[in-house]
C-alpha cells in the first residue's frame, strides 16, 4: 500500500536532513531567523512543495552504535549463515525467538520494497505519471539507500491493460510518457563488496504492490486459472493461480515500447543475462514485494524454477527465496504441493490484523480440514497460501495506537516496524534500534499521538527537539520553579503580575 506522503522529516546528527512531499505548501518558519543557510534552505523547501514531480522520501536512518568490531562479526555470522537465513531449513529456529540476522535481513528488503513507493510518480497531473523518478542508475543514490550495496540492472513495468484497474495509476495529462504501462519494481545486483559480505552475489527482484487505495482486493477476478494457460511450463495443469495475478505478469501491450514485453519476459530475460554474467560465483535470487506485489514475487520465484533459470551453465542450482510483506493467496494446494517441491523458500511476513493476507479465499484455504481440501482442491475458489508465515501483531507495539483503519494495518512501513520490535512469540516487544519509527507516519497517521513527529526538518531544528526513548520531544523548557528569580524578573520588565 502507498499513498501521497506526509511533509515528516528529521534531522539526525550524522545524517542528511530529508524533506517530504506535501499537497499544502510549507508553513513560515516559526521564528524570524538571519541565517543564510537556514533561509536558503528553507527556499528548497518551499520550491519542492510547489514541484509537477513530487519529492519522495529518501531514508531516514536512526544513528547506529555498533563497533567496527561488531559490524566485521556480523558480516562474518552472515556471509557464514545466508542459507539458513534464506531457509534452507525453512528458519527453523530462527523465528521464535527471532534472530537477529534475520530480521535485519528482512527490514534489508522491505527497504527495497519501499523503494518502489519512495520513488514512484503518483502526481495525475505529470506526464510522466505511473513512472520512476528516477533513472535506475540513480535510483539508490536519490533515496539515500547507497547503504544497500546494490546496483539497478533493470527496470520493470506492467501494463494497465488488466480487470485490476486500482493497481495502476492513471495521468490526466495529454503529454503522458505511457498510456499503457506502469513502473512495478526493478531488478538489482549486490556490489563486489556487499557480496563479499553477504557470502554470495545476490540478484533480487523487488515488487511493488497497489498504489492507490485497497479496492484491488474487490477487483480480484478471484477465480484460478491454469498457468500453462500463460506458457508457464509447467508439467501438471491442475497446478492454478489467481487469474488477475497472473493478468498483471504476463500481459503486454505490443504497441507500447515499456510493456511491449510483458513483466514476466522482462524477469526472465534479466534473469538468463545475470546467470551468464556472474558464470563462476555463489549466487542468491531473492524476491520480494509487497501486497500485490508479494503475489508478483511468489509467482514470479516460482517461475523462474520452474522455467530452469536459476541453474548455472556448470550446473549448479541457485537458490530461490520470497520474502513477503502482506502477501494474499496466490494459487490452489497443487501451486502450493509445486512451488515448495520446487525447492522455493518463502517466508511471509503478515500482521494478523491486516485483512490482505487472508483473500482471497477465505472459505476455502489452507485452513480447512485435509479431507476438504482434497474434495476442494480443483475448485476455482480454493486458495492456499505458500511457505512458512511470521505472523506480527500492531497491538504489541506501544508505539502505534489504537485504530479501525485497514491502510494502517497494510502499511509497509508498519510491518517493518513490527519486525524491528519483534523479539518471538510472546515475547516483549522492543526496538533494535535500527529504525526510526517517524518512518510509519510517513504515509499514514498510525504513530501513537503522544509521540511527537516534527512535521518537517526546520521545525525539529527551531524547537531543538531531540530523540528520546525512540520518540522526537521538545527539550524541557525552564519554568517558574526551576528559576524562579529570573523568570519574575522578565515577567515585571514586561509589566506582568507573577501570578498571572
Amino acid at each position: 500500500m502507498a499513498i501521497p506522503l506526509p511533509i515528516i522529516a528529521s534531522s539526525l546528527k550524522g545524517h542528511s536532513s530529508f524533506t517530504f512531499p506535501s499537497e499544502k505548501p510549507a508553513p513560515p518558519p516559526l521564528l524570524t531567523q538571519n541565517n543564510n543557510r537556514f533561509q536558503e534552505r528553507l527556499k528548497k523547501l518551499e520550491l519542492a512543495t510547489r514541484r509537477t514531480l513530487p519529492v519522495v522520501l529518501t531514508r531516514v536512518l536512526s544513528e547506529r552504535n555498533e563497533s567496527t568490531a561488531q559490524q566485521e562479526e556480523e558480516k562474518k555470522k552472515l556471509s557464514q549463515y545466508w542459507r539458513e537465513i534464506h531457509g534452507e531449513n525453512n528458519w527453523s529456529g530462527y523465528l521464535d525467538p527471532m534472530d537477529p540476522l534475520l530480521r535485519s535481513e528482512l527490514i534489508r528488503y522491505g527497504d527495497m520494497v519501499q523503494a518502489c513507493y519512495d520513488s514512484f510518480n503518483y502526481d495525475p497531473y505529470s506526464q510522466y505519471c505511473g513512472s520512476c523518478n528516477y533513472s535506475p542508475r540513480t535510483l539508490f543514490e536519490s533515496l539515500g539507500l547507497t547503504f544497500l550495496g546494490y546496483e539497478v540492472s533493470r527496470y520493470l513495468y506492467a501494463t494497465a491493460d488488466i480487470k485490476l484497474p486500482n493497481f495502476f495509476k492513471n495521468p490526466i495529462s495529454s503529454k503522458v510518457w505511457s498510456r499503457s504501462a506502469n513502473w512495478i519494481g526493478y531488478v538489482c545486483v549486490s556490489n563486489d563488496e556487499t557480496s563479499a559480505k553477504l557470502g554470495r552475489r545476490d540478484i533480487a527482484i523487488a515488487w511493488r504492490g497497489t498504489v492507490t487505495r485497497l479496492e484491488w482486493v474487490a477487483d480480484l477476478l478471484d477465480y484460478l486459472k491454469p498457468v500453462t494457460s500463460a506458457k508457464i511450463p509447467c508439467p501438471d495443469p491442475t497446478v492454478t493461480v489467481e487469474s488477475g495475478f497472473l493478468d498483471v505478469y504476463t500481459n503486454k501491450d505490443k504497441d507500447c515500447r515499456f510493456c511491449k514485453y510483458s513483466a514476466r519476459e522482462q524477469v526472465l530475460t534479466e534473469m538468463r543475462s545475470l546467470m551468464l554474467k556472474y558464470p563462476n560465483e555463489e549466487l542468491s535470487i531473492t524476491v520480494t514485494g509487497h501486497s500485490l506485489g508479494a503475489a508478483l514475487a511468489v509467482l514470479s520465484a516460482y517461475d523462474i524454477v520452474e522455467s530452469g533459470l536459476n541453474k548455472t551453465e556448470d550446473g549448479r542450482t541457485v537458490p530461490v527465496t520470497v520474502f513477503s510483506f502482506a502477501g494474499p493467496r496466490v494459487g490452489n494446494v497443487r501451486f502450493k504441493n509445486r512451488v515448495e517441491g520446487l525447492g522455493v523458500k518463502v517466508l511471509r511476513v503478515v500482521n494478523v490484523n491486516d485483512d490482505v493476507p487472508k483473500v482471497p479465499g477465505m472459505i476455502l484455504n489452507e485452513n480447512d480440514p485435509t479431507f476438504l481440501q482434497k474434495l476442494t482442491d480443483k475448485l476455482p475458489w480454493s486458495y492456499s497460501h505458500v511457505g512458512v508465515e511470521l505472523a506480527l501483531n500492531n497491538k504489541h507495539s506501544p508505539y502505534l495506537k489504537e485504530t479501525n483503519d485497514p491502510l494502517d494495518f497494510h502499511n509497509l512501513e508498519a510491518y517493518l516496524h513490527l519486525l524491528d520490535g519483534y523479539q518471538g512469540k510472546d515475547k516483549k516487544f522492543k526496538l533494535s534500534d535500527d529504525r526510526d519509527i517517524a518512518l510509519v507516519n510517513k504515509s499514514s497517521d498510525f504513530l501513537n499521538n503522544e509521540l511527537v513527529v516534527p512535521p518537517s526538518w526546520w521545525q525539529a531544528a527551531y524547537k531543538g527537539m531531540v530523540k528520546k526513548d525512540g520518540r522526537w520531544v521538545e527539550p524541557e523548557r525552564p519554568t517558574m520553579e526551576d528559576h524562579p528569580s529570573e523568570m519574575a524578573h522578565h515577567m515585571k520588565q514586561l509589566g506582568l503580575d507573577s501570578d498571572s
